[in-house]
């Protein structure tokens, strides 16, 4: 029963070990993003404070400064492109949690929930608005390309997602795919943005931005592995994406091993039944017995070192140190 305060307070201690090297950037950039989320429409500024009261632990920002840092300094643009990644990140958030009629988002209530879908659906828009005036009205043009093409690099992920889902025929090359774009994308801008505004050095972006892909690879498979594992480690309910039929790395490959009847059964609970428990924790332990935790836990891994041989090519810094610690927490996260 005190497994979860340990893991929490671990976490926190070693996150802010990580944000030590930058920790007077967090601190200005947390300033200048509350300024940016300001409106003189009343209802509008409520919810720009609801918003800013419920930040998470910054991981995008971290990876922003950290980046720049590593590629040759923070600057005020550097500033900009965090919050430029943060307005447009959090308006994809409320739109998401209209379409998926969620009520609630890292533990506090979700837009929708409190003001109705109508006034998320515009506060969504006006975080769009803000993002893309910050850039325009700085001539940021190429911070901003980097961080258009990451959200719609998530959107055509989400639907490709959808379009597979109907008929649960996702391979390993199209989860692949769609992690890419729903989720390594957005890692991979923040790095893209933090190189970008630090030098011009295209191969070096480019590098960083490879860097932020293979790092939010092994993110989403970490976060899929949840589905299977963490009910053992901190009591979180097992088997939501087999409820939302969403086909994950230890379920494909499980599949692939399985015999024609064997796999048919599976796809058939996955499509038809997946809405009772019973049948759920069927799907668990067949995926268990199959080896597909451990086969993920290695896909995973690879891409960590992968993440790792890129870094290495940038010199040594305290920067650095604190990238491969952010790689590590992404990957032995419990949460």
């Amino acid at each position: 029963m005190y497994i979860l305060p340990y893991i929490a307070g671990a976490m926190a201690s070693l996150i802010q070990e990580i944000q030590s090297p930058i920790s007077e950037d967090i601190k200005h950039f947390e300033a200048k993003f509350r300024e940016s989320m300001k409106s003189r429409v009343m209802l509008l500024d409520t919810i720009m404070s609801y918003i800013v009261k419920r930040k998470g632990k910054q991981l995008r920002p971290m990876f922003v400064f950290l980046t720049a840092h590593l590629c040759g300094g923070v600057n005020e643009s550097t500033h900009r492109g965090a919050a430029l990644i943060e307005l447009l990140h959090t308006a994809t958030l409320v739109h998401d949690d209209v379409v998926d009629d969620a009520n609630y988002r890292r533990g506090f209530f979700s837009i929708n929930a409190l003001w109705k879908n109508k006034i998320a659906v515009l506060v969504g828009d006006y975080l769009l608005s803000r993002g893309l005036l910050l850039s325009i009205n700085h001539g940021d043009f190429e911070m901003l390309r980097i961080v258009s093409d990451a959200v719609r690099e998530m959107s055509e992920g989400e639907l490709l997602q959808i379009e597979k889902a109907r008929n649960l025929n996702i391979t390993e090359a199209i989860y692949y795919e769609i992690i890419r774009q729903k989720t390594a994308s957005l890692i991979s801008s923040c790095c893209g943005v933090g190189a970008a505004s630090a030098c011009q050095d295209e191969q070096v972006i480019q590098r960083a931005r490879i860097f932020g892909e293979k790092v939010g690879m092994a993110f989403q498979i970490k976060d899929d592995l949840f589905d299977y594992t963490s009910a053992d480690i901190i009591g979180k309910p097992v088997g939501i994406d087999i409820k939302e039929r969403k086909m994950t790395l230890p379920v494909i490959f499980a599949l692939n091993k399985a015999s024609r009847s064997e796999k048919d059964h599976i796809i058939n609970i996955i499509k038809n039944e997946s809405h009772k428990p019973r049948k759920v924790a069927e799907v668990i332990d067949f995926v268990k017995a199959s080896g597909g935790i451990e086969y993920s836990f290695t896909a995973m891994n690879g891409f960590r070192e992968e993440a790792f041989a890129l870094l290495s090519q940038f010199p040594a810094s305290p920067y650095r140190e604190a990238l491969e610690k952010l790689v590590n927490y992404t990957i032995e996260r419990e949460k």
